[in-house]
């Protein structure tokens, strides 16, 4: 029976065989000095990056970091596992793999694997063929229907029926003891051994098989077709299944993808194949739990980007927070996590039929960011405006950025903190130190359950203080809203965020002083003018009023510096959606230009103007959109008059006559437009 390959034979085939070799007869590669170079094979890119050395036998992509050696790359670069790897090489060395003697108790375990493989197979057309011809099948086909899943989507993610009744599979599948042992312990099949019967796990269910990174059927998911419960099922842990560390879909979005552009982690099977569908291969889902960093190991072995999407309602948010604990440790330099909130009642198979996948893509695009998820949600419930909110902020942030693995973004982390807190790098690292100094101290003996011993020991703020546990009692609005409903997606941003956006962010991420393109600093005397003041206040309390204003480059392309500020908390709304409150404003400014002026730009937002206008109304609350509607017409009036009045001096400086019939009545709207005369 055969064994594990030994690591003796694994180096002598690697020393037999010369990389470039390897490498050329499927990447063509050119010598570059004493390397070898091209473009790579493992992302899309028009320089090369992608270098092979001779003398190291080492490959390495400068591009998407990539590397390994010559097993490595036939590995990634053919989709083949360890074993089917090492064959590979083997043939072409002329060498036959050898294997190490197992025990008798290791090939059994093996075989019995095997066999659950094969039966899980055969499960998998019988399910298939269930749906094409069994009596019920109306059923399912109607529901498959309904749900707007067309029959080719359905094949090649082998969609089937499990009919109604406790034996169809048992029937078909058991044909001996073996059988019956082996669809038990592959989880397909229920033993109560107190009345001794035995039966089918899946019933009256719409079943989508799981399958492994090599596409080997690992375990089923199951969708009721009525009322009853549970509404989804899936396999138990088994032999061949272990739902910690699998991904549904990820098996079919290798196959759809050369190089995959990120993972979507959505909840459900039908999401996962809907966005299919729809031409969004690259969804995936965990199966039955929240994800955890073994799913993000595993993701991150075939993409850079993972973004998690989920519901707006309560249990969304709180999978959200779970996802955040577990991307923390997983945030090695090159990796992107992003967080995607839908509206409430909403999901990623009903969104992506209403708005469409070029919509719902932007979307994913407009995910809110790792770093802006990990700070919202460790202020939440703070007041930062004072020092005492600054320094739990601080208390809280630091030790969980500590946690990061080391590298750049770490440090960009740390000094994205410092920025927004206003506090010294040291003084970080001695909140950090005064963690790990209270870990260290004796603790009164306790009973612990095994998940508190795994669990982390600085975490997130409890949703307890949270707002996640604020929306449980009553308050209904999401901090990640985006404001936007199904109704409302035909007015999206028709474009993406430049690309010159993130690297504008990215540098001023590291640095409390603004580009010399960017907004000057803001000096509270000089902004006197009422109409911006209002405009600016009602913004900041309201943020969702800058869907009013899509377009923030009018007032970026202005001279004077009122309109240069409004435009770019104009451009930084559009471009983060879910910010819907003034502190995530301030928090985005702080990490921007430094924690004084998001204390200037505060004072803005507690302007008493709107203490005015609510008075106005006899304490009735105003009507914000009204309000800022007529401030930025107030604003924009006032830019004509003063632009009518530029070009007014100009053409009463030249001779009447000598003006031409354009320039004429140029002058007239422009006397017109100033209340003057010519």
């Amino acid at each position: 029976m055969a064994g594990l390959i030994p690591q003796s034979f694994i180096d002598d085939l690697l020393d037999r065989l010369d990389i470039v070799d390897v490498v050329d007869s499927r990447v063509k590669l050119k010598k570059t000095g004493k390397n070898y170079s091209a473009c790579c094979p493992f992302h899309d890119e028009k320089t090369p990056s992608f270098t092979v050395s001779p003398e190291k036998q080492f490959f390495y992509c400068f591009g998407c970091g990539a590397s390994g050696n010559a097993l490595g790359f036939i590995m990634d670069y053919e989709r083949l596992s360890f074993p089917e790897a090492t064959e590979s090489l083997a043939r072409l060395a002329g060498l036959e793999v050898p294997r190490e003697v197992q025990t008798e108790a290791q090939q059994k375990r093996e075989e019995e694997k095997r066999s659950i493989y094969t039966l899980l197979e055969k499960a998998d057309l019988f399910y298939q063929q269930q749906l094409r011809h069994h009596p019920s099948k109306h059923l399912a086909v109607n529901y498959l229907k309904n749900r707007g899943l067309d029959g080719k989507t359905a094949k090649a993610y082998g969609v089937g029926f499990a009919p109604p009744g406790w034996d169809n599979l048992l029937k078909s599948l058991a044909q001996n003891d073996d059988d019956k042992h082996l669809l038990i312990e592959g989880g397909m099949l229920i033993h109560q051994e107190q009345e001794k019967k035995l039966y089918d796990r899946f019933r009256h269910r719409i079943m989508f098989p799981i399958r492994d990174t090599r596409g080997r059927v690992i375990g089923f998911g199951g969708r009721v077709l009525g009322d009853d419960k549970p509404k989804y099922l899936n396999s138990p842990e088994t032999p061949v299944f272990h739902k910690g560390q699998e991904l549904y879909g990820l098996y079919e979005a290798r196959l759809a993808y050369r190089e995959l552009p990120r993972l979507l982690v959505v909840e459900g099977y039908m999401d996962v194949v809907s966005l299919a569908q729809f031409g969004i291969h690259y969804g995936v889902a965990t199966l039955g739990t929240a994800c955890g960093p073994d799913h993000l190991d595993r993701a991150f072995k075939y993409t850079n980007e993972v973004v998690f999407c989920f519901d707006g309602d309560k249990a969304g948010r709180s999978a959200a927070h779970r996802a955040l604990e577990a991307s923390i440790e997983c945030m090695t330099d090159g990796r992107t996590v992003k967080f995607l909130f839908l509206p409430e009642n909403e999901d990623p198979d009903t969104l992506v039929r209403q708005i469409g996948p070029e919509k719902f893509e932007r979307m994913i695009e407009l995910a809110v960011p790792f770093e802006d998820y990990l700070f919202d949600a460790v202020a939440d419930g703070l007041n930062i405006r004072t020092m005492e909110g600054r320094a739990t902020f601080s208390k809280r942030a630091a030790p969980l950025l500590d946690r990061l693995p080391k590298g750049v973004f770490r440090e960009l982390m740390f000094e994205s903190l410092a920025t927004r807190t206003g506090l010294s790098r040291n003084v970080l690292q001695d909140l950090v130190l005064e963690q790990h100094t209270k870990e260290a101290q004796p603790q009164p003996l306790q009973t612990k359950t095994s998940a508190e011993e795994k669990a982390p020991q600085v975490a997130l703020p409890r949703q307890a203080d949270s707002w996640w546990d604020h929306q449980a009692q009553g308050h209904q609005q999401n901090p990640y809203d985006t404001g936007m409903h199904p109704g409302d997606y035909g007015d999206f941003p028709a474009e993406l965020p430049p690309p010159e956006y993130e690297n504008f962010y990215a540098h001023h991420r590291t640095t409390s002083k603004p580009l010399d393109a960017a907004i000057p600093p803001l000096d509270r005397k000089r902004h006197i003018n009422t109409p911006f003041k209002l405009a600016l206040a009602l913004l900041l309390k309201h943020p969702y009023l800058a869907n009013l204003e899509p377009d923030h480059t009018y007032w970026l392309s202005q001279d004077d510096e009122n309109s240069r500020l409004l435009g770019d908390i104009l451009k930084t709304i559009h471009e983060r959606p879910h910010y819907n409150t003034d502190g995530q404003i301030m928090f985005h400014w702080a990490g921007l230009y430094g924690s004084e002026q998001a204390k200037l730009l505060a004072l803005m937002a507690d302007h008493p103007l709107l203490d005015d206008l609510a008075s106005k109304k006899e304490k009735i609350m105003y009507d914000a959109q009204i309000e800022f509607q007529k401030a930025i017409a107030g604003l924009k009036k006032q830019d004509i008059q003063k632009s009518s009045s530029t070009a007014l001096e100009k053409l009463k400086s030249t001779n009447f006559t000598q003006l031409s019939k354009e320039e004429r009545e140029q002058l007239v709207r422009a006397a017109l437009a100033t209340k003057l005369q010519p």
